[in-house]
């Protein structure tokens, strides 16, 4: 369908109007420049033709608005076009190790020890390589163009883990944008172990991570992880509150320190899930601070939904997500991401920001308007992982570019739109998925 071409056109495309940006080169036809009339679309979509050179977005036209081409063109029949996706929060580590490590009840405790004994039998070099590759191949696939995952560092694990994500990065290099975060209890970093691991993160250029959770020693192991960042300059990426206990307050208390130690970094807090348990007067107390403090929140609603308020035999009472609607209208940064994909933590998921963003709209109700929802899988989580130039569509950008036939919102999601094209500077890449049956040899036997 996209010609074998350094030049041509997608014509009658329609884009989100949020994932439009400003053209810095001025040419006359970036019709964004020239007003703010926009055609009366349902949905807040744009109608327009994209004019692809060499790899990039030459040049924006009204949709109708030419009357000829110099180049080949491809009519989308108004089919809306999202750029590539950011997937700011994932654990390839622990990826695709259901079917030997499935979660007996679906609790985040059961959780928990079936992963960690999972790590303790099975996780070596080889093992972690194709699980986590398989993963990449999924989100590839799917239209990503940067990722961020936790990867497990406490207990020796980031010796294998970093060396593994090492050689991942470097062999998907030009794919994906991959960056590494490590994940261990925040406590972790009051050890001779945890200044180690900061080190080991500053050297990878990671990100430093952990897990918060309700203590008397909090506010130190807070202060540490602040410390041991500003020291080396590197971001923060915490695991905050992930349950339904509106006494869980750790996102307070790391706005708290972000503002303490004026910390000139990105922070991210991910999860949140007790903020929309608490009263709402301690939850507009904790959102202002949050905004003040300059924190980006990340929500991750399929898995959230999938483990919190879980009591078996029992109906959930709650969707186990976070304030989105609140935090956006304060003007916290939002974003939503994959989280754990086929193992202890949430059985279900394929790296697929699209399901993501289906899955998240019907959840939390992000529609009515769709407004600037579409942001939450692309600009927001590109501008969190200080990538100004992924996650949007302008003249001089990338064309990293999903294509659908959906026309509106609604159609786009009530199906699977596994006949999505992706463009990676402008050329149709393959889109065939990793047959799961490359992993057998890795989890049939040992499941037995």
């Amino acid at each position: 369908m996209i010609p074998q071409s350094n030049h041509y056109w997608l014509v009658n495309a329609r884009v989100p109007t949020p994932l439009m940006v400003r053209s810095r080169q001025g040419r006359s036809r970036d019709w964004l420049v020239a007003s703010d009339s926009r055609p009366p679309i349902p949905g807040d979509f744009l109608s327009v033709d994209l004019e692809i050179v060499d790899g990039f977005i030459a040049s924006i036209a009204t949709a109708g608005t030419l009357t000829h081409y110099n180049a080949p063109s491809v009519n989308l029949r108004d089919g809306i076009v999202f750029p590539c996706f950011a997937d700011i929060h994932t654990h390839l580590d622990k990826g695709q190790i259901w079917e030997r490590a499935s979660n007996p009840d679906g609790t985040f405790a059961s959780a928990i020890d079936r992963a960690r004994k999972d790590a303790e039998t099975y996780w070596n070099s080889d093992d972690l390589y194709r699980r986590m590759e398989f993963g990449l191949k999924c989100s590839y696939a799917h239209g990503t163009k940067a990722l961020r995952t936790h990867l497990d560092a406490g207990h020796n694990l980031a010796e294998i883990s970093l060396e593994v994500f090492q050689v991942l990065q470097q062999e998907w290099q030009g794919r994906l944008i991959l960056q590494p975060v490590c994940l261990t209890p925040l406590d972790y970093f009051l050890t001779p172990q945890g200044e180690v691991l900061a080190d080991q993160m500053a050297e990878l250029g990671g990100i430093l991570g952990g897990v918060t959770y309700m203590n008397p020693d909090i506010t130190a192991q807070i202060d540490r992880a602040f410390t041991l960042a500003k020291e080396r300059k590197l971001s923060l990426d915490f695991h905050t509150d992930e349950n339904g206990d509106p006494s869980s307050t750790t996102l307070y208390h790391i706005a708290e320190a972000a503002i303490r130690h004026h910390y000139q970094g990105k922070v991210i807090c991910g999860h949140c899930c007790s903020l929309a348990v608490q009263e709402p007067q301690e939850a507009k107390k904790t959102i202002a601070l949050v905004k003040k403090a300059g924190i980006g929140v990340v929500s991750l609603p399929m898995c959230n939904l999938y483990l919190q308020d879980r009591k078996p035999g029992s109906t959930p009472y709650w969707r186990g997500i976070t304030l989105l609607h609140e935090l956006q209208q304060a003007g916290v940064p939002v974003a939503i991401a994959s989280d754990n994909c086929r193992d202890p933590f949430h059985s279900f998921g394929d790296h697929d920001a699209l399901e993501v963003f289906s899955l998240s709209v019907k959840i939390a109700h992000l529609d009515s308007p769709y407004g600037n929802w579409c942001r939450t899988i692309t600009m927001t989580p590109a501008d969190l992982m200080g990538l100004p130039t992924v996650g949007r569509i302008g003249v001089g950008l990338p064309a990293d570019l999903v294509l659908f036939r959906a026309r509106s919102y609604s159609e786009l999601l009530s199906r699977s739109q596994r006949d999505r094209i992706v463009l990676r500077e402008g050329r149709e890449i393959d889109t065939t998925l990793p047959d799961y049956a490359e992993l057998d040899d890795l989890l049939m036997e040992t499941a037995r």
